[in-house]
Order: structure tokens, then C-alpha cells, then sequence
């Protein structure tokens, strides 16, 4: 009999029309690293919430045993009192305390009913050393970058004396070298004893580090998978979480290219903190009607500080170059200006910017355009009705209906409503920031399959991606970035991961053909 710490049976959880879990079973080894995996809206979040306490008994249906004993959660004190702590992908810390204040809060160090800043101070550093973060305590969150803040959040965990870990994506916003730290960090945590469930996309970083996995779909247990058995591959891990083969990661795509649609010459811009400092430098680049071309480049190479200073001046100060469309200068100084020209940019961070998470998917996909639903000044409904439900039924949005909140929407779908809204402007340029991040590659199949949909319109469609292979499953071209400078241009046939880390890398702006 294998030594579970975690036994979670039958667990059903169901929201007002969906049912997000049906007879979900998970079980986990002591001292094991367990991933989860599924497809956005497969019930992992949901699953770990239940587990957690963050959905309280009676809200659910089913048993949960932590070492040996049931529980019945009534919130996260609860489980946090046995050793069960969880991450959530969206940080909860307070920007303006300092990482100790962060790390004992509700769990304060006191005596005699007043905070003992020495010793808060002093364990907060010990615990800062074991997560391998050299940062004074007294360093304010809002001071250091997400990867750091990560490592606060487990700080915080090991501060409760955690025993089982949750990790709700935790590399989803890291960089390469943050993420390489945080698995090295999880392995000597699963050294010392401490289980760890990892939910996570990457499956390059599940094969990495897991030791099991289990899949979910639709709300359902599939099957789980010993991470060191000779068949369990990427592609068999895929085929559970989307119930079928996927023979190819991205949809076969033959281009029809035209004329030139979009076109930047000499772009510079210069940061709003420190005016002096050049975020973009001299960039140029241009995409063509029907064409995919992508932009590569490593983190604070200056990507999306160049879309967004592009799209009406979003971003940065003292901004010069300038702009074609179909081979004309343009003026672009606000948002306006970018849509009037047939612009439109879809954020890399859809939650904070590119939606109102509080409002229906109807409202959401009309934002940027209203005008072209308005009749004398006010808002047709059941006009705005009929479009939204329209592209509901051509991006496949999975929701009841268009009155859905859009912040109960999995990230997949969100995406395709943000991608929406876009389409509705009728925008001949489509900027593209990180397109798929955070979703699952059932998903971003169908949102690669949307992208080649564009191009075969005739949209010129500019991706900014962080994978190298998706860039070159996708894209007709790649550029890439370094310090602000373009410092490269090769057609798909040419491009490999090698050549494109290499001009990755390059500090100054070369010739790709040379």
C-alpha cells in the first residue's frame, strides 16, 4: 500500500448552471511533487480551492483525508492549521507592506500583544535564505519583480509550517531564469519531506520535476500517470487533457501575402520613471497583409513596450518615428487615432487590461467600438445582442450565453473574448501580445487556428510570444528584440530556436542575412 499524505473521493462541486467537478478522485504520495493538468476550465483551480478551504465543506460533495484523517474544512485557517497552504496564481501580498510584514501576516510575531519587529525580522531573513531570496526584509513587495514575489509567497508558506504545498501556476509570469530557480526550489523542498501539487501548462517543466500526474477533463479525474514509465510522453499527457491526438501542435496554415499593411521606421521611446533612459531605440519593422510575423525577444528586451507605445502612445514618453498603413504616414497620438487607422492591440495581461472581468462577455467584446452600435447617441441592445452572440458562435466562446460574467470564464475563452473585441473594430493590424499565455494547448489550438483565420482575411496579424516554438509553428517571419534594438529578421524556413536566442542575445541591431 503506497504511503498517501492525501486522499480527496467522489468530489463533486457545482456553481449556479455548471457543474465543475463530477466524481473527481486525487490521490498524493508523501513526499512526492504531483502535477495536475487539464484544459482551461478542467476543474484544477476549482479541485485545489476545494481541497484548500477556500470552498468550505457543504459547498461540496465527496471526502477529503489528510494523513490518514477526514476533514471538513470550514476555510483556509482551517487547513492552513494542518499543514496544507496554497498559492494561488494571482499573489496574494500587499504591495505597500514590507517581505517580512508580508510573510507573518496573520501570523504576526508578538509580544504582549505588540509586533516583535527583531525577531519578525530575523525569521523572515532565515526563511528568505531557505528559499534562496537575498533581499533585506524590510524591502518593500511593490520593490521587487514577480519572481522574487513568488518566492515571498513560499516564504510565507514555509512560515505555517506547510506539509502539502499547492502551487496554482506558478511559473505562468516568470521568466526563464525565475522559473529554472522556483523548480530547483520545489526539489529541495521535496527533499526535506515537503509534498508539493504543482498545477501547470508548461508540460516541459511537469516533465522536469513531477513525479506523478493526473489529468482532469471536463470536470472529471481521467487517468493519473507515473512521470517515469517509458510511454508517458508530452503528447500522451495532451491526449488525456484534450481526449484526443493532437498529430500537430499548430494547425497547417498556407499563406496568401499581399501588399504591405503596416509599417514602423526609426521608433524610439523613452520610459515615463526615467526620462532619460531609451526603452526602444531606433526599431523598424512591417508586416503584410495575410502575413503572421512574430516578435521575439527575452524579458525587458523592450516587446511590449514597443506594441503599446504603437497602439496611441499607451506607453513611454518623448516618442518619435514613424508609422505607415498601406504605405502611408500616419499620425497616431492616442488610442482613438490607433483604432481610426485600423490598429488594434491585444494586451499580454487580459485580466488587468484588456477586459472588464465584472462585466457580460455582450459588453466586453462592444468596448472598443460602441459607436458602430450606436443609434442617436444611445446603444442598441439587441444589436449589441446579435454581435456578440455572432462571435460567440465563430470563436467557439464556451459560455452559456453572452450575458456570462467574463471573469467566470476559463483563460482560453477569456482570450477568444479579447481577441473579439478586436475583430469587432474591423482592425486591418492586429498586435497580438502574448496570445496564449496561461492556457492550455487544447486552446491554443483553437487560438492559433484564429490567428490563421486573420491572416486568410487579409488582417496583418504582429505576434509577441516568449515561446520560440510557437513563434515558429505560427509565424510567416520573426524578429527579434534586444535592449530596445530589432536586432534581426528571418523568413520561417530559416529561423531555428538557436538562431533566434542567438539574435536574442545580440546587444546591438545586425544584419540577419550576413
Amino acid at each position: 500500500m503506497t504511503d498517501d499524505i492525501l486522499r480527496m473521493r467522489e468530489i463533486t462541486k457545482t456553481f449556479p448552471g455548471v457543474r465543475a467537478l463530477q466524481d473527481v478522485n486525487l490521490s498524493v504520495r508523501r513526499g512526492e511533487i504531483h502535477a495536475i493538468c487539464g484544459e482551461n476550465g478542467a476543474g484544477k483551480s476549482t479541485l485545489m480551492k476545494v481541497l484548500s478551504g477556500v470552498y468550505p465543506h457543504g459547498s461540496y460533495e465527496g471526502e477529503i483525508a489528510f494523513d490518514g484523517q477526514e476533514c471538513r474544512f470550514a476555510g483556509i485557517r482551517d487547513s492552513e492549521q494542518r499543514g496544507i497552504v496554497i498559492i494561488h496564481q494571482e499573489l496574494a501580498l500587499c504591495p505597500q507592506l514590507s517581505i517580512a510584514e508580508n510573510i507573518f501576516l496573520g501570523n504576526e510575531r508578538s509580544r504582549r500583544g505588540l509586533i516583535d519587529w527583531n525577531r519578525t525580522n530575523h525569521q523572515a531573513r532565515t526563511l528568505l535564505d531557505r528559499v534562496g531570496l537575498p533581499e533585506n526584509p524590510v524591502t518593500t513587495v511593490s520593490d521587487i519583480g514577480v519572481g522574487k514575489q513568488q518566492l515571498v509567497e513560499i516564504a510565507k508558506a514555509l512560515s505555517k509550517e506547510v506539509r502539502l504545498l499547492i502551487l496554482d501556476e506558478p511559473t505562468a509570469a516568470l521568466n526563464d531564469e525565475d522559473s529554472a530557480h522556483l523548480l530547483d526550489l520545489l526539489r529541495g523542498l521535496r527533499a526535506e519531506g515537503i509534498t508539493c501539487v504543482i498545477i501547470s501548462h508548461k508540460l516541459n517543466e511537469i516533465a522536469a520535476i513531477a513525479d506523478r500526474v493526473t489529468i482532469l477533463r471536463d470536470g472529471r479525474s481521467i487517468e493519473t500517470l507515473d512521470m517515469g514509465a517509458d510511454d508517458v510522453t508530452e503528447d500522451r499527457i495532451i491526449s488525456g487533457m484534450v481526449g484526443r491526438d493532437l498529430e500537430h501542435r499548430y494547425p497547417p496554415h498556407e499563406p496568401s501575402i499581399g501588399e504591405e499593411a503596416f509599417r514602423i521606421e526609426d521608433w524610439t521611446v523613452h520610459s515615463p520613471v526615467q526620462r532619460d533612459r531609451v526603452v526602444v531605440s531606433g526599431a523598424g519593422l512591417s508586416v503584410r497583409h495575410g502575413e503572421i510575423v512574430g516578435l521575439a525577444g527575452l524579458m525587458g528586451a523592450g516587446r511590449t513596450e514597443l506594441a503599446m507605445s504603437v497602439f496611441g502612445r499607451s506607453y513611454g514618453v518623448d516618442i518619435s518615428g514613424r508609422v505607415y498603413r498601406d504605405g502611408r504616414q500616419v499620425e497616431i497620438k492616442s488610442v482613438r487615432d490607433a483604432i481610426g487607422h485600423g490598429i488594434a492591440y491585444a494586451t499580454e495581461d487580459r485580466k488587468r487590461y484588456g477586459l472588464n472581468l465584472i462585466e457580460d462577455i455582450k459588453r466586453n467584446i462592444s468596448a472598443a467600438d460602441l459607436g458602430r452600435l450606436a443609434r442617436r447617441g444611445w446603444v442598441d441592445d439587441n444589436e449589441e445582442y446579435r454581435v456578440a452572440e455572432g462571435f460567440r458562435h465563430d470563436m467557439n466562446i464556451k459560455a452559456p450565453s453572452v450575458l456570462s460574467v467574463t471573469g467566470k470564464l476559463s483563460g482560453g475563452n477569456q482570450q477568444k473574448v479579447v481577441l473579439s473585441k478586436w475583430i469587432f473594430t474591423d482592425a486591418d493590424v492586429l498586435i497580438l501580445d502574448e496570445p496564449t499565455r496561461g492556457i492550455d494547448v487544447g486552446a491554443k489550438y483553437e487560438i492559433y487556428s484564429i490567428i490563421n483565420r486573420l491572416a486568410d482575411a487579409g488582417k496583418a496579424v504582429l505576434v509577441i510570444s516568449s515561446e520560440l516554438p510557437e513563434l515558429l509553428g505560427l509565424c510567416d517571419r520573426i524578429y527579434t528584440m534586444s535592449a530596445g534594438h530589432i536586432t534581426g529578421e528571418l523568413p520561417r524556413h530559416e529561423a531555428t530556436q538557436e538562431r533566434l536566442m542567438t539574435l536574442m542575445t545580440t546587444l546591438t541591431s545586425k544584419d540577419p542575412t550576413r
